[in-house]
């Protein structure tokens, strides 16, 4: 999608032909706004009103909402004429403040803010990465406002996971030092910078040590080519969730970003099952 009109295309050619008679040749992109909180930072976001089950996304770490899989589900939305909201976290991309200044639990409360001031009625989470953890703690503490979760590569506990594998050397010059230099292939450093602060408290925040009570349909995507996060996290997710409607989608030849045209395809389709078995029930 390097360009409007690839983007589009590319966008239309995922949607079903009943989608894409729905689809206006008209499809103006929504434009940011931003949320100003008391004493947080300002939020931004952009917002497709629309019937309800809405639909929000909720980026990985250090993504922001203009990402691939984010622009295909507005479209998505736009031709169902179901509402959807994406956005930045705290500390980034269009949002105030700076990365490094938050946590797990301020990246918790912007998913919150979104739920109680700025959608209306139940939601359909989708949650990519370290978005599918926070998913499942917005859903923990707003279970009502909760129609249906779908996890991309879900990221639970993962950094304290992460962290708990080091060897005891290493742990050790993390504690001296105040930080640990996180290895990643997605930024040009090869590594993000995370303080000792962080990890203690993305600790508080961990799940994957009891049941998960949720009622809610869950659907896990994971690719088996995950090199970031172990599609098996996802299989513990899945464990622990209590709900009777939860299901694990692995793709056998599929990547942490999920970012592939038929990744996308199976992401949107996802969603668009859930609107349709809650509208059915409905």
């Amino acid at each position: 999608m390097t360009d409007a009109h690839g983007e589009k295309s590319f966008v239309f050619d995922l949607l079903s032909k009943r989608h894409q008679r729905q689809l206006t040749s008209v499809r103006h992109k929504t434009t940011i706004q931003y949320a100003a909180r008391p004493d947080m930072a300002k939020l931004a976001y952009r917002k497709l009103p629309g019937k309800s089950p809405g639909v929000v996304f909720l980026p990985g770490f250090a993504s922001i909402m203009g990402g691939q899989k984010a622009e295909a589900l507005e479209e998505f939305c736009k031709s169902l004429g179901h509402s959807y909201l994406r956005f930045d976290y705290s500390g980034c991309g269009s949002s105030e403040g700076e990365m490094k200044n938050y946590s797990i639990g301020a990246w918790k409360k912007d998913v919150l803010y979104i739920l109680d001031e700025l959608v209306e009625g139940p939601q359909i989470l989708v949650g990519s990465s370290m978005g599918g953890w926070l998913m499942l703690l917005a859903a923990l503490s707003r279970p009502e406002k909760i129609a249906a979760l779908v996890g991309i590569s879900t990221a639970a506990d993962h950094f304290v996971t992460a962290y708990h594998a080091l060897p005891i050397e290493t742990k050790k010059q993390v504690e001296e030092q105040g930080f640990w230099k996180f290895p990643t292939k997605h930024n040009e450093e090869g590594f993000y910078t995370l303080s000792l602060d962080f990890l203690k408290e993305a600790e508080n925040h961990c799940i994957l040590h009891s049941p998960i009570p949720l009622s809610c349909p869950v659907r896990l995507i994971h690719g088996i080519k995950d090199s970031d996060v172990p599609w098996h996290v996802s299989m513990q997710v899945a464990e622990r969730v209590l709900s009777n409607d939860v299901d694990v989608i692995l793709r056998k030849n599929g990547q942490h970003r999920m970012s592939e045209k038929d990744d996308i395809k199976l992401i949107v389709y996802t969603v668009d099952d859930l609107i349709d078995k809650l509208t059915t029930l409905g």
